[in-house]
């Protein structure tokens, strides 16, 4: 069970790791290095705590596993530091932090080096032991403190959700850290006085029992998942996200073709040249088709404005209220449609502008300016445009009492 954990754990942070190093587009963002150290070396602490790899260590020096395994850990807080000084702070003051930050993981490695090598020497002395915890732990714990603080205060100023999300993540596993840290504290304490609460030398045989090793496996096991998958989160949402946003744009500008075409048909003058809208875009590039279309079919509608027939949208609703939709966005849209319907046909036959038009469809104003809230909008009256049979009832219903004769 324990190889399975250590080793699944090791697998993932160095894929996560692999996935930050690869470059994507020629192009590597702030704080790549420090995040494939990050993973990197979190792997390569828990890659020392699968039994088969610590006895092979061991059997060179004894008790190395552990040393190794603390030593991969503050590297890895290290990184973390570094990502976070890399990301708030000018790039000059940030080297600087770095270069301070690598000084003092220098600085302690190499005294918890020497402490471990003294205390082998010295009949694994509990004093000796207590020094090299101190300093593992104090940096430990001082780094997952700020960072949980960091990445908590992030989360409530990023714009992406997956962002907001990942970073949550990562705070939550920087608890289970600092969980870690509380537990090596009480046993710091316990071997500095002696009180022997911590059996020494007992190995877990699950991951939950005995009960230190909720504290002593599982929470920095969790504490690291959490942390990889919160900080790797954003960068594997986000090319699924776009790839999700372009097929959606993609559809959505094959959708609303059928509408377009009946649109602009009866009001050509709308259709805007490619100077007009601005530089020419890749045949790819849906977000601009899909953008331009939405302005077409809208400007196409304010030229239809004087044909729209209050009596065609009184019946439409009439229509709608019958099938139990009024006030809902589909029976809103089947309404629009209605009458855009009937100002297309009218246009087409020369009938003179009316006195008085039919009324905006509800929420124009609130969609104003925002492309999705309009583009969802338009897939709606463009369904019923094409496919509502009341639609087509209402639009093509004969009116002789509103026709009227050019001034």
């Amino acid at each position: 069970m324990i190889n399975l954990l250590f080793s699944g754990v090791a697998l993932v942070l160095l894929l996560a790791a692999g996935y930050w190093v690869r470059g994507r587009g020629g192009h590597r963002p702030t704080g790549t290095w420090p995040m494939a150290a990050l993973l990197a070396s979190f792997a390569l602490a828990f890659a020392s705590y699968i039994p088969f790899v610590e006895s092979a260590a061991e059997s060179v020096v004894p008790h190395v596993g552990r040393l190794l395994s603390n030593s991969f850990t503050l590297a890895a807080a290290t990184a973390v530091l570094v990502f976070m000084l890399q990301l708030n702070l000018e790039p000059e003051e940030a080297r600087r932090s770095i270069r301070l930050r690598l000084l003092c993981l220098g600085g302690s490695v190499a005294g918890m080096t020497v402490l471990f090598a003294a205390e082998q020497m010295n009949d694994r002395s509990p004093q000796l032991y207590a020094l090299y915890v101190l300093i593992y732990i104090t940096y430990l714990g001082v780094t997952a403190k700020d960072f949980c603080a960091q990445t908590w205060k992030q989360s409530h100023r990023s714009r992406r959700r997956s962002q907001r999300i990942g970073l949550r993540v990562t705070a939550a596993g920087c608890v289970f850290a600092l969980l870690y840290a509380a537990y090596k504290v009480f046993a710091l304490v316990s071997i500095g006085l002696g009180l022997g609460l911590i059996p020494d030398g007992a190995r877990c045989s699950t991951p939950f029992t005995p009960v230190r090793c909720v504290f002593s496996v599982t929470a920095p096991a969790l504490a690291v998942l959490l942390m990889a998958l919160g900080l790797t989160l954003p960068a594997v949402v986000w090319p699924f996200s776009q790839f999700l946003r372009r097929r959606w744009e993609s559809r959505s500008h094959a959708a609303l073709g059928p509408l377009w075409e009946a649109v602009t048909g009866a009001a050509p003058e709308v259709v805007l040249a490619a100077a007009e809208f601005g530089e020419e875009k890749k045949a790819d590039d849906f977000a601009f088709f899909l953008h331009r279309r939405v302005i077409e079919i809208n400007d196409g509608g304010l030229a239809l404005r004087p044909h729209r027939s209050p009596r065609v949208q009184e019946h439409a609703e009439q229509a709608v209220a019958e099938l139990g939709i009024a006030g809902s966005p589909e029976g809103d849209a089947t309404v629009e449609a209605a009458v855009l319907r009937a100002a297309v046909h009218a246009k087409k036959a020369g009938s003179a502008p009316r006195t008085e038009a039919a009324a905006p469809a509800p929420g124009a104003a609130a969609r104003a300016g925002n492309l999705r809230a309009e583009t969802e909008w338009l897939l709606l009256v463009a369904h019923a445009y094409a496919r509502s049979e009341t639609v087509r009832t209402v639009a093509e219903e004969p009116a002789p009492s509103e026709m009227e004769s050019p001034a």
